[in-house]
Parts: structure tokens; C-alpha cells; sequence
């Protein structure tokens, strides 16, 4: 008997689905996308309204065959890709491919792989839809029209193996400016006041300066001076005294973005792994005594909306296990950011009784810190807000002010759950009781020296978070974003945080001067917006197309004939050439970074490129170097490789080791697992205060 055919993109999703519905329907997948612009070839008629020339990928042939061998026997086919625009673009190359008509293919969507849900999308089933499709067309049309003009242009101009990218492009420019920020910044001195004042108890009450009409304390020497002996010539006295409460709510479910913000912060995880990891809890994991099921809803996303149904599941799960009175206020939403897309619900767990430690045993660990973080913050999102006690005391002296604060934890509230590594400390140290009109005792009064700091680099998160508050790309982009970046050397990963390269400022320069919108953030983003009005209808994709690629032909044609692109500047180093005593270079090649003499050609001589980390191999005492796997991972490993193979995965921390005086290696990010002795045998170790336990 024929039965329905439902196509998705995994095979795992395929077997959790299938254990879902058993025998009534067979489930198969597509394994991604199907068909796509050739890759070598351009691929789209610019001169025929952008038309696109699809082709079947390669190595997809097989996959193909069985979907129509099993769509032809099947009573009806439904496409089950993923709910977003590329996941409608799927479903519309599939229905292409099996002949089936946009108003006959049957699409379903589901936002977390339950049985609930998948069933309840078998019911509400519905045709393709075209504003989803074309404006996904419309995306990826334009980054082929962007990609493949522009790439081909900076390999001839800087260098072979370059690409650039609308969104791509728009991010090495916020790193590249940063860096440039950093170079520039130039150190400014200012001082800040503290009196540690004495009440009539004899308690210390320590107060910062704030100015003479509560300015911010900074000051030059000079006035710091000045400011330090008026308020010193006259007695401290309080002059107010404000107490409140103060109430901190709970940060909202994940969104995509947010997701791979704490799981780099709080887990060190990259946001290609974090992605990675969240997609195998999404489409399903083996699950003792369930079967396979999705542990968590559709994980791209941009909106923080969470469906009445989970509120009320979560808000009973909360109240049983923590209480009545923990349960947040009924009332409380968290609106979306404008921009935000808004058709899916913000990460979640699918159900909410499935407790982390239910599952600690049955997952991998990166599968258990991420679930647990997802549960956590969703349940987190739920509960009370977090309640202070905070004092403020203003004291004056000589016409100055100075203040001092404390709070006290009144009730944890969601902080008993979810601590966010961003918020203040819960609790300050507790002020002396003081009243308006006392009288202090100065004990010191001295002025501080600071320097300002420059703007910090970017790390994975931060460079996340600020794409997606300028609108830049969308969720589904932001970890290939960041990978390309990597791996173009446009950007190198150094303690996990992102520097711009030479050569990344130099493809920046060459697209601001010919083709400044490509680097331009309010272009970018207001092109996302222009994509959002397809999808809604009230845009054309072909006019869209039309408007850009104009002005963009005319720029292509200008930078070909360009004399004036700027050099790559040679990293010089201070290493001799062993063959002819002149200096040696960095030069780029197919593999990478590597040593070349700077009297080429006459002079042939390279060398591997190797960082030294200031550490001696604990096994030959020559130096320790940077090096990195076949699949791109960073190890420290002996210079004296292959004689002496000895490697650790863990970065030299800059101390010895009491015991034998070898090198000191740090676990975790930025030594928080500790340091240990490198040294086989040894076992010397030194703990650290940790971050959130496994």
C-alpha cells in the first residue's frame, strides 16, 4: 500500500521522526541542500533578469534517484525541511526536482522534533512559499554576484586565495578599524580620589570621589591635587543617606546570537562548535528509555518569544521545584529587538522536566554543558527577579562629594538557577551605619594614578553580539562568517581573541575605495531589510538585484584598471638567512605562514613558519612552538620535531614549575582549569578558581 513520504534534511532527524511514526509514513533525507548554483561557473544571467542556472550537486545524484524512486510510490510528499528561508528554498529545489508544483508540494514545519509537534505539522500542512524562496534566491544571488566578481579581483590586485562578501566584508571591517583604534590609542593620564573615612564606632566606611557637583571622579594630577587638599581642610560629613530595593529581572531565552555568546563565554566553546553541538541536540539524540528525541527547539533564531503552551509547562515546573514564590510575574514579556524576524520561538528545552542531570550519563560533554546552559537560562527566564538591598551613602567635604554604595542579596531569585557572567556582583561588602549630619574621621586621603585603556579586541561573542545589534547577516551566518575570516588569514585567533591581519587591512582598504557600500554597515543591514520586504511581498527580488548590481558593474570596471591598490606589507623578522646571511620574511603560501629569504630569487632558502612561546621543551630543552593540527587546531609542540615529539594541547603559561622547572601549562581559558606541570611524571599542579563546573 502506498504511504506518505516525508523528506528532511538529516538522517538523524529522519530516524527521530520515524521512531516518532513508526511504519504509517516512511521518512528519508535529503542531506542538505540538493541543488545550487554551479561552483565553477558563475552561475547566474545577469543580462536576464539575474536568472539563476541551478544544477544538481555533485555527489547528490544517488540521494536524488531514491526521493523520486520513493516520491513516485509515495500517495503524498511532505517537505520537511528546516522553518526558515534556506529550509523554504530546500523544500522549493526538492519539489522542482520530483516535478511536483509549488501549489501541490505539501510543506511542514515544526519548531522542536517531538511527536506533538511533528504530528500537529502533519495537520496544518501548506503550499511553498514563493516570498520565503525568493527572497532567500535573492540572498544568496547576491552574495554569488558579489563573491564571484569581487574575489577574483583581489587575487589579482593583493594576493590568490582571497574572497570577499557582503557580510563578510562589513565584519573584517569593524575588526580591521578596531585593530587600527588599538594602534592609535594613545594612553591618557588621570587620577581618582578615595578616603577611607572612620565612623564614630570606629568602622571604615571607604567613599570615592565624584566631583564637586557629583561629576564623574577623574581628574588630572593637578586637580586631583587640589580637589584632595580642599576636601581634606574641611570635615566629612554625610550628607545623605538613600536606601531602596532594587530589582535585577532575568535575561531572556537564547536566540541564536545569545546562545553563542555564553556558550564562548561561559564554556569556551568557538561559535562553529557551539552551532555544531546545537544542531545534534535539535535534531535528535538517543535518550534512555524515550528512544531518539530533540532536546531542544529550532536553533536559529532572533526572536526571545516563547509559546504560551512552554510558558505555562515551564512556570508549573518552576513552582514545584522551587516554590510558589519563585515564579516570575505573570505579565512580564520580553519584547524582540526591532529588525527581528520573529517565526520561531527563542531556544528552548522541548521539555522541561527533562532535568540536565537526567542526561548527564547519555550525552557527550559538549552536549551536556550546552543543553544544561539552554535549560538553565530558559528555566532562569521564568523564575522571580533577584532583589537588593542597596545603600548609597554621599558624604561632603571642602565643597567635594564623595560616595560610597553597598547592597545586600535580599532574595536570589533566578540567581539560584542562572547566574549571567555579566551581571554586577549579587552582593557588595556591608557599609557602616551612618546617619545624615555625622561626623567621619579621615584616615587617608590619596590620590590614584590610572591610565586609560585602549578599546578591547574582538573575541567570538562580542564580534557576534555587535553584528547582530548593527543587523549584519543573520543567525544562520555569524559562525561561516567568522570561520571564513580565519581561514582567508584575514583574521587570526590569538587567546581567543580576534586580530585583523595585515592582509585583512589591506583587502578593507581596496573595498572601501572602490566599493565603500560593501564595507558599509548601514548598507549591509539595510540590505537585510530589503530582504525582509521580499519576504513579505512588497519587494521584488529582480528589482532589488537590478538597483545594486548597476552602480556595482560600474565600481568592478573602475578597480580593474586600478594602479594604485596599496602593497601587503612584508613581515619582517629578525631571523638570518642560513644560506646567504640576509634577513628573512613571512611570505604566504597555499599552507600557510612560512620563513623565505629576502634575497629571492637569487636566494631560495624557506623554512616553516614557527611562533616560540618563550617555553623550553621539557623533554630536550629546545624551544616550544605554536603549532596546529591537519584539522586546524592549535597545540604547542617541541621545535626539535621529529627528534623529539613532544606536544601539549595546553598553552605555556609563562611560569615554571617549583618542583622541577619545567614549564607551567594552563587548563581552560586563560589558566581557569589551573596550571600543571608539563613535565611527564611530575605532577605538580595549581588550582584555579573555575568557571561553571561540567
Amino acid at each position: 500500500m502506498p504511504k506518505p513520504l516525508i523528506i528532511v534534511e538529516s538522517p538523524a532527524k529522519a530516524r527521530t521522526i520515524t521512531r516518532f511514526l513508526g511504519r504509517r509514513y516512511q521518512v528519508l533525507p535529503s542531506m542538505g541542500h540538493v541543488r545550487d548554483l554551479p561552483k565553477s561557473q558563475f552561475g547566474v544571467n545577469v543580462d536576464q533578469q539575474f536568472s539563476p542556472k541551478y544544477i544538481t550537486i555533485r555527489g547528490k545524484g544517488p540521494v536524488v534517484k531514491q526521493l523520486r524512486d520513493a516520491a513516485k510510490k509515495a500517495d503524498r510528499v511532505y517537505l520537511a525541511t528546516d522553518p526558515d528561508r534556506e529550509g523554504e528554498a530546500i523544500s522549493w529545489h526538492l519539489a522542482s526536482v520530483l516535478g511536483i508544483s509549488d501549489e501541490a508540494a505539501r510543506r511542514i514545519e515544526f519548531h522542536e522534533i517531538t511527536k506533538e509537534a511533528v504530528e500537529r505539522a502533519l495537520k496544518n500542512s501548506r503550499p511553498i512559499h514563493r516570498g520565503l524562496v525568493d527572497a532567500q534566491q535573492a540572498r544568496r544571488i547576491l552574495d554569488r554576484v558579489v563573491g564571484y566578481q569581487l574575489s577574483p579581483l583581489l587575487w589579482r590586485k593583493v594576493r590568490p586565495g582571497l574572497s570577499a562578501g557582503r557580510v563578510q566584508s562589513t565584519a573584517l571591517a569593524l575588526l580591521v578599524d578596531r585593530e587600527r583604534d588599538i594602534a592609535a590609542f594613545t594612553p591618557e593620564e588621570y587620577y581618582t580620589l578615595a578616603a577611607a573615612l572612620a565612623t564614630r564606632e570606629g568602622q571604615t566606611l571607604t567613599a570615592a570621589y565624584v566631583g564637586p557637583l557629583g561629576e564623574k571622579g577623574r581628574l588630572p594630577a593637578e586637580a586631583a591635587a587640589e580637589a584632595g587638599a580642599a576636601a581634606a581642610g574641611g570635615p566629612f560629613v554625610v550628607a545623605e543617606v538613600r536606601q531602596r530595593e532594587r530589582r535585577r529581572f532575568a535575561p531572556a531565552p537564547f536566540t541564536t546570537s545569545t546562545l553563542q555568546q555564553e556558550a564562548s563565554k561561559r564554556l569556551g566553546m568557538t561559535v562553529k562548535r557551539a552551532m555544531q553541538v546545537a544542531q545534534q541536540l535539535y535534531e535528535g539524540l538517543e535518550v534512555a528509555g524515550e528512544g531518539t528525541v530533540g532536546l531542544v527547539t529550532y536553533i536559529r533564531t532572533d526572536s526571545v518569544r516563547v509559546s504560551e503552551t512552554a510558558q505555562q509547562e515551564g512556570r508549573a515546573y518552576v513552582a514545584a521545584t522551587f516554590g510558589e514564590a519563585a515564579v516570575g510575574p505573570l505579565g512580564r514579556k520580553v519584547a524582540d529587538k526591532p529588525g527581528v524576524q520573529g517565526a520561531h520561538e527563542a531556544i528552548r528545552p522541548t521539555v522541561v522536566t527533562r532535568h540536565p542531570s537526567q542526561l548527564k550519563a547519555m550525552l557527550a560533554r559538549d552536549q551536556y554543558r550546552l543543553y544544561r546552559l539552554v535549560w538553565e537560562r530558559f528555566v532562569g527566564s521564568l523564575m522571580a527577579p533577584a532583589a537588593f538591598d542597596t545603600v548609597a551613602v554621599t558624604v561632603t567635604a571642602g565643597g567635594h562629594q564623595f560616595r560610597a554604595t553597598g547592597q545586600r542579596l535580599k532574595s536570589p531569585g533566578y540567581t539560584a538557577l542562572y547566574q549571567d557572567p555579566d551581571d554586577p556582583e549579587e552582593a557588595g561588602p556591608p557599609l557602616p551605619v551612618v546617619a545624615v549630619g555625622d561626623v567621619l574621621r579621615l584616615q587617608a586621603l590619596e590620590p590614584e594614578q590610572h591610565f586609560t585603556e585602549p578599546p578591547p579586541r574582538y573575541n567570538e561573542a562580542s564580534l557576534v553580539r555587535t553584528m547582530e545589534e548593527l543587523g549584519i547577516g543573520r543567525p544562520s551566518t555569524y559562525a561561516p562568517t567568522v570561520e571564513t575570516l580565519l581561514s582567508r588569514d584575514y583574521v587570526r585567533r590569538e587567546d581567543r581573541r580576534l586580530s585583523a591581519t595585515d592582509l585583512g587591512g589591506v583587502a578593507v582598504d581596496l573595498l572601501r575605495r572602490y566599493f565603500p557600500e560593501i564595507v558599509d554597515v548601514e548598507f549591509t543591514a539595510g540590505m537585510e531589510q530589503e530582504l525582509d520586504r521580499i519576504e513579505d511581498g512588497g519587494e521584488d527580488w529582480h528589482a532589488l538585484l537590478e538597483r545594486f548590481y548597476g552602480p556595482f558593474r560600474e565600481q568592478l570596471a573602475l578597480a580593474e584598471t586600478a594602479t594604485d591598490i596599496p602593497d601587503l606589507p612584508a613581515e619582517t623578522t629578525d631571523k638570518v638567512c642560513p644560506d646567504c646571511g640576509r634577513p628573512l620574511v613571512v611570505k604566504h603560501g597555499r599552507f600557510g605562514r612560512f620563513f623565505a629569504c629576502s634575497g629571492y630569487p637569487e636566494c631560495q632558502h624557506t623554512a616553516p613558519w614557527l611562533e616560540d612561546t618563550g617555553a623550553a621543551c621539557p623533554v630536550c630543552d629546545r624551544p616550544v612552538v605554536v603549532r596546529r593540527s591537519k584539522r586546524g587546531r592549535v597545540f604547542y609542540g617541541c621545535s626539535g620535531f621529529p627528534e623529539c615529539r613532544f606536544v601539549s594541547w595546553y598553552r605555556p603559561s609563562g611560569k615554571n614549575c617549583p618542583r622541577c622547572g619545567a614549564f607551567l601549562a594552563e587548563r581552560g581559558r586563560g589558566g581557569q582549569g589551573g596550571l600543571y606541570c608539563a613535565r611527564e611524571g611530575c605532577g605538580y599542579e595549581e588550582r584555579r578558581a573555575s568557571g561553571q563546573d561540567d
